[in-house]
């Protein structure tokens, strides 16, 4: 099964004790993020934040702390019902509610900012869920997101070794058919009247002292990414000319990752064929490595 959304439920309870490694690796995800939403909103003391798909809060809280007035929204109940009793348990005062990207239960131009990190590749229905994005931004409102692009090498790296071979991830975490190319987010949001900022990429940079990887900027976009977006207070959708040169930018960006992406997983599979082998050798019993598809 892919894009199985049931591990938030299954895990919920220990969303905060650092004894699942996936866990301990959205909470590592959280100082890079905010690292960089910080230089797009500058100071968060007094605007409205919206964390879209809150999970048990890592986001919500860090926000919280900086001074924010917090709404989260996920729709698992017991992820909700485990971060409204952290957030209790630390002080923190963060209104956090059931409910989907698809239909979020905030009312119309009411929230200054939305933070949306590890969602869009898994909810349901993307178009629907930036119509909502639109509704409830306040004129000029920002939303800062990040996802992962659907190129071969995301694949190979999130879906093929950080779940099946060295299972940083819960297998069937991902659905790599659900991950989205840069060009095909920049026209979705463009033709709801935002305006979009440049992508910076996101990806592992190096271990702490348990092993686990830590985050930070890349130069490539071609694993993970984050971006932002800004409410056009005339709320005016993007012309004709703007989706035509994204769609001009689509292909090119296809044409591009797909020459890389090749390359790159030529190199992983010979990588990994030798080292299955040696592993073997000693006797270990490994899954079957399987073919990336060049979506």
């Amino acid at each position: 099964m892919r894009n199985d959304l049931s591990i938030y439920r299954t895990y919920a309870a220990n969303w905060w004790d650092g004894s699942q490694r996936f866990l301990r690796l959205l909470h590592n995800l959280v100082p890079p993020r905010l690292a960089y939403f910080d230089t797009i909103v500058g100071s968060w003391r007094g605007k409205t934040v919206l964390d879209l798909g809150c999970g048990g809060g890592f986001m919500s809280e860090a926000l919280a702390r900086r001074g924010a007035t917090v709404i989260g929204v996920d729709p698992s109940e017991e992820a909700i019902r485990v971060a409204q009793v952290h957030a209790e348990s630390e002080g923190l005062k963060i209104a956090y509610e059931v409910g989907y990207g698809e239909s979020i239960p905030v009312a119309d131009h009411s929230v200054d900012c939305i933070v949306c990190v590890d969602v869009l590749e898994h909810v349901a229905d993307l178009d629907r869920v930036f119509d909502e994005v639109r509704r409830v931004l306040k004129p000029n409102g920002v939303f800062l997101f990040d996802t992962i692009n659907r190129t071969p090498l995301a694949a190979l790296v999130i879906v093929h070794l950080g779940e099946t071979i060295f299972r940083l991830l819960p297998r069937g975490t991902h659905d790599p058919g659900k991950f989205i190319r840069p060009s095909e987010l920049r026209v979705k949001l463009r033709e709801r009247g935002l305006a979009v900022g440049p992508f910076v990429g996101l990806g592992p940079r190096g271990f702490n002292r348990r092993f686990d990887f830590t985050f930070g900027r890349l130069p490539s976009v071609q694993i993970m990414y984050m971006g932002h977006a800004w409410a056009d207070a005339r709320g005016e959708a993007a012309s004709g000319s703007a989706v035509a040169v994204s769609g001009q930018r689509m292909k090119t960006e296809v044409a591009a990752d797909q020459a890389v992406g090749q390359s790159v997983v030529r190199r992983a599979r010979a990588w990994l064929s030798c080292w299955t082998t040696i592993e073997r050798r000693r006797g270990r019993r490994l899954e079957p490595w399987p073919r990336p598809a060049l979506i």
